[in-house]
């Protein structure tokens, strides 16, 4: 096996270090800015989001009360107080999740992610009270507001518990690529691709070993892992990863750097999967068996200018054929121009859950989720294995994929 560290990069050992030198690594990492001004975006931020929350739960409250008949109370009923503690829960659960992670913390971020993803069905509730009592008013369908409330609120719940059910539950998608120029030696092989799996204070320990036993269970011949292998959060993450050392493949594991590696400085993520076994292509080109993986880092891939670069310093033999690892689906016209034959990617999460798997549509395209065309590159993105947020899956599946050569 080949491994070619493409100049963009130093050596994956030493940490991610961008083309561009001292100047472009403190651009990059932020510490050409202030810290008043990044606390002053974070507070900012952090404020919008929590007065979305807020909105959300007043009119959920508003609603559900309205159309129960619920009387206004002398002053703060418990219900009240109650949604006022959720309303915060999560912002709140998040910022502590960035400093402590012990078993208190895994259950209050568990919690309030939980709660995040039925407030989700919740307020999709009340939206649609306000459009189901007027339309059944004007055919004449003598539906009561509490009937209507009552039963919208109860499909909320039945797809909030659906969810948390159908996110836990990884199904293995198998799919067959055809590539131009594929080594004869790698011709029936199989290679499994995973990506999102977010382990931190929700994905812990547990979920770690059972994607791993999976893996064992389906005998691939390499792995590839499509970036956000971690949440971001503090973490063990040696612990989180041990799992990975009980895997034995004839070509091993690769990993490629998700945008929640890259919260803060990666480096302490990729020490500890490199230690946990899997190979990390910081920006880098290995050649198996004649197959050519070239590996670019989340920050590099958006970055039209930099993938070129980087695809073009990697070299590659276009008689061969070529797999690209990014996290997102970016950047495919560069890798297309380049010669890549096939790109892996994750990110997405297909949407993960009603009505998100709308917006991310809109964003990218028929590329959200599956395998398709472009040009002549073909391309897989993943729904992922794992969750981000609301351990919740609605519309979408967690998967692991298995990618048979012909």
């Amino acid at each position: 096996m080949n491994q070619v560290s493409l100049p963009t990069m130093k050596q994956a050992d030493h940490g991610p270090r961008p083309l561009g030198g001292e100047d472009d690594r403190r651009r990059r990492s932020g510490e050409g800015v202030t810290g008043a001004s990044v606390r002053v975006r974070i507070a900012v931020f952090v404020a919008v989001i929590q007065s979305i929350l807020f909105l959300a739960h007043w009119f959920v409250y508003e609603t559900w009360a309205g159309f129960l008949g619920v009387p206004d109370p002398s002053g703060i009923s418990r219900v009240q107080a109650a949604l006022a503690l959720l309303s915060v829960s999560f912002v709140v659960a998040s910022l502590l999740a960035f400093r402590y992670y012990h078993l208190v913390m895994r259950l209050v971020y568990s919690t309030a992610a939980v709660w995040l993803g039925v407030l989700n069905f919740c307020f999709l509730a009340a939206c649609c009270c306000w459009i189901v009592y007027p339309v059944a008013r004007l055919f004449g369908l003598h539906w009561g507001r509490p009937a209507i409330a009552g039963t919208l609120f109860s499909v909320a719940v039945f797809a909030s518990v659906y969810g948390i059910i159908n996110g836990a539950w990884i199904r293995v998608r198998r799919i067959t690529v055809k590539l131009p120029h594929t080594p004869q030696s790698w011709r029936g092989r199989v290679a499994a691709l995973v990506s999102d799996t977010h382990l931190g204070h929700v994905r812990t320990y547990g979920f770690s070993r059972r994607v791993v036993t999976l893996l064992r269970r389906l005998q691939p011949d390499v792995v590839f892992i499509a970036g956000d292998l971690y949440d971001g959060t503090k973490a063990d993450l040696d612990r989180l990863v041990a799992p990975w050392k009980e895997l034995s493949t004839p070509f091993g594991a690769y990993f490629v750097t998700g945008n929640h590696e890259e919260f803060s400085d990666p480096v302490k993520y990729l020490h500890a999967i490199k230690r946990s076994g899997v190979c990390v292509l910081n920006n880098e080109k290995v050649t198996i068996d004649g197959l050519q993986i070239i590996g670019v880092n989340y920050s590099d891939s958006g970055n039209p200018e930099r993938l070129g670069s980087i695809l073009r310093c990697a070299a590659l033999d276009r008689d061969r054929a070529s797999i690209l690892l990014a996290h997102a689906p970016h950047g495919l016209r560069i890798a297309e121009e380049e010669g890549i034959s096939l790109q892996l990617s994750g990110h997405t999460h297909g949407g993960q859950l009603f009505p998100y798997t709308w917006i991310a549509s809109r964003l990218y395209g028929q590329y959200t989720y599956g395998l398709k065309q472009f040009g002549n590159m073909t391309v897989y993105t993943s729904s992922g294995a794992g969750t981000w947020g609301p351990p919740m899956r609605v519309g979408t599946q967690p998967e692991i994929v298995l990618i048979q050569f012909e």
